[in-house]
């Protein structure tokens, strides 16, 4: 697979390429200030885009050193999500920050009939491809929200290349639907919005992207207090991108149906996730609320640990020192010989 030439992230007071990422220090509001800073949120990274199939790129920044470790964002989002903890992972780790298939600045293909080109199945390949091209056969991974279901469908299909595995704030797709509530339809109405077929949510979106993203991350336990409004920002610009909306609906279409029948084949069979994993939630959010994480985990995992962090759904923006003091130590345990 054919990957670019990285280039440096720019230094103050220039701009950014491609993401228009900056810091201003300043706690976020709901949005962005009329005039940022030129600092970025990712100094000393280097991005580049990488492609992982005919036609399809995937945009990842790349920075530190020490074992390689994959970070993959959730909704509606892009890897901006890490900026608060990546400078400490960047001291031991050799960081990896995809944005995934549909989202920020990666590819934004058209969807099918069975939306297999967003199944995590398809996704979880995109990542597998951007670390070979870097050189990682074996790593570990960092996920929240959708990049974690693209990190478990990982995992589970391609076993020898996950070392160890940190699930944020979901439990799997299947016992989701299967456990599906009055409380957990209300909390997670966008799940079933966005499945409804093209083009009437994207439509939607694509009226008020930013809008989107405010009400979508603002209805959340925390509302939008956490979040940095150069993060923020970038959230919308990527959601206005061409495609990008269908993109993102197509993501939980393709979790609504063949995703669904991915993870009842894995069942059916008896495979489960070899990987340590670690699961972590939100102690605020939907969750905590309506699942029992552990259990459901214990049920496709074969070593599981885990536990509720003080913040809701967006962990990494919401609880970075919590995430830390969790993580690290779960990713520091070296490989039993």
């Amino acid at each position: 697979m054919h990957q670019n030439a990285p280039h440096r992230e720019a230094r103050a007071g220039t701009a950014v390429h491609g993401s228009g990422l900056y810091s201003t220090g300043m706690p976020a509001d709901g949005a962005p200030p009329a005039t940022m800073s030129a600092a970025p949120l990712f100094p000393d990274f280097d991005t580049r885009d990488i492609e992982t199939a005919p036609g399809v790129t995937i945009r990842v920044r790349t920075g530190g050193r020490g074992r390689p470790l994959l970070l993959l964002h959730g909704h509606p989002q892009t890897h901006a999500i890490w900026h608060r903890v990546a400078p400490v992972l960047a001291r031991r780790f050799s960081l990896v920050l995809a944005d995934l298939r549909g989202y920020g600045d990666s590819a934004k293909p058209g969807g099918k009939a069975d939306h297999s080109a967003y199944s995590k199945r398809v996704m979880a390949q995109d990542m597998l491809q951007v670390m070979r091209a870097l050189g990682h056969q074996r790593f570990d991974l960092l996920a929240h929200d959708r990049g974690a279901r693209v990190a478990h469908r990982l995992a589970m299909d391609h076993p020898w290349a996950v070392r160890r595995l940190v699930l944020l704030d979901i439990v799997p797709t299947l016992a989701m639907y299967e456990q599906t509530s009055e409380a957990f339809a209300r909390a997670y109405w966008h799940w079933f919005f966005l499945i409804q077929p093209a083009p009437l949510p994207e439509r939607l979106i694509e009226a008020d992207p930013a809008a989107y993203v405010r009400d979508v991350m603002g209805q959340r336990s925390a509302g939008l207090a956490p979040f940095h409004p150069g993060a923020l920002a970038e959230y919308a610009r990527a959601l206005a991108l061409p495609g990008a909306a269908h993109a993102l609906c197509e993501d939980y279409r393709a979790a609504a149906g063949i995703d669904l029948d991915h993870e009842r084949a894995d069942r059916a069979a008896g495979r489960r996730l070899a990987a340590p994993l670690l699961a972590l939630w939100g102690r605020d959010g939907v969750v905590q609320r309506c699942f029992a994480p552990l259990a459901e985990w214990r049920r496709v995992a074969a070593d599981v640990q885990g536990a509720p962090l003080p913040c809701g759904h967006y962990i990494p923006e919401e609880a970075p020192q919590a995430l830390l003091d969790a993580a690290l130590p779960f990713l520091d345990e070296p490989e039993p010989r």
